[in-house]
């Protein structure tokens, strides 16, 4: 059984009607799960209450405490916006929190099982900055869940890969400093949030960024992840791998130019499964309901056998 971590809670973000992120992306993702000929073969699980485990040790020891006071005040108050963005609701932080619970509990469950496990959540985080959010992100979910691992026992290097069409730079900024996190990111360049350029390597040489060209397909994508990426991770020998699973990069998707089909994140996810066993997978991005389904689906299929 592969468990998935999801809650109806995570449609409560409300971005507004004509957000690209906004909760249609997790409805036709559960939607198409449940039609899965293999859906029985998902454990669906409900990510801990923060008030049966509250994660502000964790977000605050790596955000600004006074960002996350104000994003709580800006939900209290309402709602609003942290950039032109970025969206808070009246529910906004809480399920922001709900979403790192959901990140952590991915955690525990990849290391307890040794093998994979999804997280299906938003708001996304890789663009959370320690200081403020953007991106429609609003905590950085996969630096805390890396940073969560390495307090367990027996974990003393975490690798994340971020395959969204966006640059991670939140995350970056994040895991940078910390050699024992690396982080590389395949993603379209010069292109939103700015960053991610090659010679941007990390304090400790803990980062590979490959930028990529506008219309990539699999041919010219697949080499630079099984011949770059791969390697990279797989030289650091982590105990645990974190993927940060945006699916923006399929050609369908509206906000980005790559043009990944949604079967390709299939082979991404059986490279990753050659790393390590041991992999989260945690949503990120990907705006086109039909191609974010699919891809959700080909990208859980190869786990299924472990």
């Amino acid at each position: 059984m592969l468990p998935i971590f999801y809650s109806d809670q995570f449609l409560d973000h409300d971005t507004g009607s004509y957000h690209p992120e906004n909760p249609g992306r997790l409805t036709a993702i559960v939607q198409a799960l449940n039609a899965a000929p293999w859906a029985d073969r998902l454990d669906w699980r409900s990510p801990t209450e923060p008030r049966d485990r509250s994660p502000l040790d964790l977000i605050c020891q790596y955000h600004n405490p006074a960002y996350v006071e104000a994003v709580a005040a800006l939900a209290q108050q309402g709602g609003g916006h942290i950039d032109q963005d970025t969206v808070v609701s009246a529910q906004s932080y809480a399920v922001a929190l709900l979403a790192v619970n959901a990140w952590v509990d991915g955690v525990n469950a990849v290391l307890q099982r040794q093998g994979p496990a999804f997280v299906l959540a938003r708001p996304p985080g890789h663009h959370a900055m320690p200081d403020y959010g953007m991106g429609f992100c609003i905590f950085a979910n996969a630096a805390l869940a890396a940073y969560h691992a390495l307090e367990q026992p027996g974990v003393n290097r975490v690798a994340i890969i971020d395959w969204d069409v966006h640059h991670g730079n939140g995350t970056q900024a994040m895991v940078a400093p910390d050699p024992r996190i690396v982080y590389g990111s395949l993603h379209q360049f010069p292109f939103y949030p700015g960053t991610g350029a090659a010679t941007e390597q990390g304090y400790h040489g803990n980062v590979l960024n490959i930028p990529l060209a506008p219309g990539t397909t699999l041919r010219e994508y697949q080499p630079q992840f099984e011949q770059r990426i791969i390697p990279f991770v797989r030289q650091f020998e982590p105990d645990l791998l974190i993927v940060s699973a945006g699916y923006d990069a399929t050609q369908a998707d509206h906000l980005a130019q790559l043009s990944l089909q949604p079967a390709d994140f299939g082979i991404l996810t059986q490279a990753c499964l050659g790393l390590t066993p041991k992999v989260l997978f945690g949503l990120e991005g990907g705006y086109d309901y039909g191609a974010i389904a699919a891809a959700v689906m080909a990208t859980l299929e190869p786990c299924l056998s472990r």
